[in-house]
C-alpha cells in the first residue's frame, strides 16, 4: 500500500567499483570502505555521484548527488533532499527521471538511504520514523547545508514515506530546512496509516512485504555475511512491533503532527489524491498550520501526479519549483499571491477502476471553505433518507445481524479508504441502507461528511462502518465517502472502553475527505454496518446491533454542500517528458511485462463451512545485463461467519536477485490468527544463496487483543 512503486518498479544496478569522487575540482572526501558502490555517471547533462554522509556516531549514510554537469567550479545551489528506506541504488533510473526537472531549474537533488537500509551502514532502524531516523535526518540536512556546492538552503520533498518524514523533519525545524513539499503523507499515524485504519486492526501486503525489502543485503553485491545477519536479517519484524500498539498514545504521537500543529515553522506544501488513503491531512494542515502552507488535491491514487493513476495528471514539479524558488532563492514566483488550495472537483463515475476521472480543477482560498452549507439527512423507518427530521415514534430502531465477512466490495482491491471500491450492492445487501429521493439538480459536496449514530450492541466490542454512495438510475452504486469507528474508541482511542451490552450510545465521527457531484436524477445512499472485511479485522463476538431512526435522536449524516460559484481555475501544466538512463528495463515472461501489486485474485465462499477466503497476489521484476530482481507476494485473508473470533491472515513474499555468478533469495512467511482473547503471530525469514538455505529465523508471539 505505502509507496511500493518506489521500490518494486525500480531497476537493479550492479557495478563493482570503489568510489573516489571529484566534482569539477571540488573534492568530496570519503572513507575507505570494502563495500562496492555504483559508479559515478553523466547522462543528459546530469552527473550522478555517490558519497557517504557521516553521522555523529560514526555510521555513514549512502547518498546519491544529482547535479548539473555544466555547473561552474565555484557554483552554489540550493539542495533538495529525498530521504527513504526504499533503496536508492535500485531506484536510480526512476529518480533520474524525477529529479531531472529540478536539476534543470537550478537545484542539486540528493537521495539518501535511511540507516540500515539500501547501501547505508548501521543497524536497520527499529521501525518507521524512529528518533534515530529523524536525528540522522537532521545531521544529513546540516551536512548538505555546509558543502561547497550548497547555498546553505535545504528543501525536502517526497511521496508517502518521503512525505511522512518531510513533515516530521519540519516538526523539528532544523535551521537549514527552508521549505517542504509533502505528497500523500499524513499527520495522524494511528488512524490514517496502514497499521490501524481508523484505529481498527488492519493487515495488508505492504506490512509484511516491506519487511523483506528492509532486510535485503546492500547492493550492488548483495553480500550475505555476519554483519548482514546482525544488522538486518536478525532485527525484529516491524509488523510484530506495530500490532502490540493497538491504541493511540505515545508510540504513535511521537511523530504525528496532529499532536501539535504549531510545531512546524517551515513553509509547507501538501499534495494529496482522492484515491489515496492519506488525503485527510491536506485540509487539516491547511486549516491548522501556523507556518505558511499551500495545498492541492487531485484525482490520483498513491502515485506521483506527473505519473498519474488514474488520469488526468499534472506537472506538480512546476508548482514545487515555484514554491522552493520563493523560499529558497527569494524569487517572486507569484505562488504566494495565488489562492492557497487547488482542488480537483470529482464528477460522477461508475464503480470500479476508471482510466480517467471526470471533473475539473478549482481554486479555493483555503480551508475550511466559508460558503459550505451543512445539510443533514436523516435515516427514516421506511429506509428513506431526507432532510426532514423523523417524528418521535417510541424509540423506533432498526436491527442488524453482524456478519464478519461483509465489506469486500467496499474494501476494493487495495483494502483502504482509497483506490476504487467496487459496486457497493454486495456490501449494502448486509447493511442498513437509507436512500434519498432522486436529486432535482446537481449537488456538489466537498469536505468531511459527518456521521451521527445512536446505536447499541449486545456484545462488548463492535465497529460501526458508515458509507455514502451515489445510486445511478440503472442501480449501480459508487462509494463516495466512508469511515469506521470502534465502539471501544467512542470516548478516546488512547483509553478505550468496552461497550455495555444493550446500552445506547451516541457516536459522532467524520468520514474521510471527499469531493463528488451527485448528478440530477441520482440518489444518495447512507449505509451502516459493523464490518468492512478484509480492510478491518473482525471483532470477536457474534451480535446484533441497533440503529435508532426516529425523533430527536435519529441517526443521520451531515453533508458539506458547496453552492455553485464562478471560482477561478488553476492553469496547471501537463506532465513533462523526462529523460531516462539507458539500459534499464522490465522483466518479462513471454510477451508479458511483469509489473503488479497484490490485488484480489479470488473470493471463495464456502456456505457450508461459513467461511470466506480472499486471495490476493502480485509480482514485479526488472532486468539488466548484470542482474535481475523479481518480487512475488501473496496474502490470504480468512474469516468465519459462525465464529467471528476465528480470523487469519497468511502471507508469503520473496525477492530473487540473479547476479552474474550467484542467486540471492530472501523470503518471508507470515501467519496471524486470532481467537476472542489474543492474536497469534508467527513469522519466518529465510536467506538462500544458489538455492541453498543459509539461515532461517522464526518469531512467535501471543499478542493480547486490546479492545480490537
Amino acid at each position: 500500500m505505502k509507496i511500493k512503486l518506489d521500490f518494486f518498479m525500480v531497476r537493479i544496478v550492479r557495478w563493482h567499483l570503489v568510489i573516489a569522487i571529484t566534482l569539477m575540482g571540488i573534492t568530496i572526501t570519503t572513507v575507505a570502505n570494502s563495500q562496492s558502490r555504483l559508479p559515478d555517471i553523466t547522462h543528459e547533462g546530469i552527473d550522478i555521484n555517490e558519497v557517504w554522509i557521516p553521522m555523529p556516531d560514526g555510521i555513514r549514510l549512502a547518498a546519491s548527488l544529482f547535479m548539473p554537469t555544466d555547473r561552474e567550479a565555484t557554483a552554489k545551489f540550493p539542495v533538495l533532499l529525498e530521504y527513504l528506506p526504499y533503496r536508492k541504488d535500485e531506484s536510480r533510473n526512476s529518480r533520474f527521471q524525477l529529479f531531472s526537472y529540478f536539476i534543470k531549474r537550478g537545484y542539486i537533488v540528493v537521495r539518501v538511504d535511511i540507516r540500515g537500509t539500501g547501501t547505508s551502514e548501521g543497524k536497520l532502524i527499529e521501525y518507521e520514523y524512529t528518533d534515530q531516523e529523524l536525528e540522522d535526518g537532521e545531521a544529513v540536512i546540516d551536512w548538505l547545508s555546509k558543502q561547497a556546492w550548497s547555498t546553505g538552503s535545504v528543501g525536502m520533498f517526497g511521496i508517502s514515506w518521503g512525505a511522512f518524514n518531510s513533515i516530521q523533519m519540519a516538526m523539528r525545524n532544523p535551521p537549514a530546512l527552508k521549505a517542504i513539499v509533502a505528497i500523500e503523507g499524513t499527520d495522524d499515524l494511528f488512524r490514517d496509516d496502514c497499521h490501524f485504519i481508523d484505529g481498527m486492526m488492519h493487515v495488508d501486503s505492504y506490512e509484511f512485504g516491506q519487511d523483506i525489502a528492509n532486510i535485503l543485503p546492500a547492493p550492488p553485491d548483495y553480500v550475505i555475511d555476519d554483519a548482514y545477519f546482525r544488522d538486518r536479517f536478525d532485527t525484529e519484524p516491524w509488523l510484530l512491533i506495530y500490532k502490540r500498539q493497538q491504541r493511540d498514545g505515545p508510540f504513535w504521537n511521537r511523530a504525528s503532527l496532529n499532536s501539535d500543529y504549531s510545531s512546524i515553522r517551515v513553509p509547507t506544501f501538501v499534495i494529496g489524491g482522492w484515491y489515496d488513503g492519506y488525503r485527510d491531512s491536506v485540509p487539516r494542515m491547511l486549516e491548522k498550520l501556523e507556518a505558511p502552507v499551500k495545498g492541492m488535491i487531485g484525482p490520483w491514487a498513491h502515485t506521483w501526479p506527473n505519473q498519474p493513476y488514474p488520469e488526468p495528471g499534472m506537472e506538480w514539479r512546476r508548482e514545487a519549483v515555484r514554491w522552493f524558488d520563493h523560499w529558497m532563492k527569494d524569487e517572486d514566483t507569484g505562488i504566494i499571491d495565488e489562492p492557497r488550495f487547488a482542488v480537483y472537483v470529482r464528477e460522477r463515475h461508475p464503480p470500479g477502476v476508471v482510466d480517467k476521472v471526470p471533473g475539473y480543477w478549482r481554486w479555493e482560498d483555503g480551508w475550511p471553505i466559508d460558503r459550505t452549507k451543512k445539510r443533514a439527512l436523516y435515516a427514516h423507518t421506511d429506509h428513506s433518507l431526507s432532510a426532514a427530521r423523523p417524528v418521535d415514534s417510541d424509540g423506533q430502531i432498526h436491527r442488524l445481524r453482524y456478519i464478519p465477512t461483509v465489506g469486500v466490495e467496499a474494501s476494493g482491491n487495495v483494502n483502504w479508504w482509497g483506490d476504487f471500491p467496487w459496486d457497493q450492492r454486495g456490501t449494502d445487501a448486509y447493511s442498513l441502507v437509507y436512500d434519498s429521493d432522486p436529486m432535482e439538480q446537481d449537488l456538489e459536496i466537498l469536505g468531511f461528511p459527518r456521521a451521527i449514530l445512536h446505536v447499541s450492541a449486545d456484545a462488548p466490542f463492535a465497529n460501526w462502518i458508515v458509507r455514502i454512495s451515489d445510486i445511478a438510475p440503472d442501480g449501480t452504486v459508487t462509494q463516495v465517502a466512508g469511515a469506521g469507528l470502534s465502539g471501544a474508541h467512542r470516548k478516546s482511542s488512547e483509553e478505550p472502553e468496552a461497550l455495555v451490552p444493550g446500552q445506547v450510545y451516541k457516536l459522532e465521527f467524520d468520514l474521510h475527505f471527499t469531493s463528488w457531484v451527485f448528478p440530477k436524477g441520482h440518489r444518495i445512499r447512507l449505509a451502516v454496518n459493523n464490518a468492512i472485511w478484509p480492510m478491518i479485522w473482525p471483532t470477536p463476538f457474534a451480535m446484533t446491533t441497533t440503529l435508532r431512526v426516529d425523533g430527536a435522536n435519529a441517526s443521520h449524516i451531515v453533508l458539506p454542500v458547496i453552492p455553485q460559484s464562478d471560482r477561478a481555475r488553476p492553469d496547471f501544466l501537463p506532465p513533462a517528458k523526462d529523460p531516462e538512463l539507458p539500459g534499464y528495463g522490465y522483466l518479462k515472461v513471454g510477451d508479458e511485462t511483469i509489473s503488479g501489486y497484490a490485488e484480489t485474485r479470488s473470493i471463495e465462499r464456502s456456505p457450508l463451512a461459513f467461511q470466506t477466503r480472499i486471495v490476493s497476489s502480485g509480482t514485479d521484476g526488472s532486468v539488466y545485463p548484470w542482474a535481475t530482481i523479481k518480487y512475488w507476494e501473496e496474502i490470504v485473508h480468512k474469516a468465519q461467519d459462525n465464529d467471528p473470533a476465528r480470523a487469519s491472515v497468511t502471507g508469503k513474499s520473496r525477492y530473487t536477485i540473479k547476479l552474474d555468478n550467484r542467486t540471492v533469495t530472501v523470503e518471508g512467511d507470515l501467519s496471524l490468527t486470532s481467537d476472542r482473547k489474543n492474536f497469534y503471530y508467527t513469522y519466518t525469514r529465510r536467506a538462500l544463496e544458489n538455492g541453498k538455505l543459509i539461515k532461517e529465523k522464526t518469531w512467535e508471539e501471543t499478542i493480547p487483543r486490546d479492545h480490537q
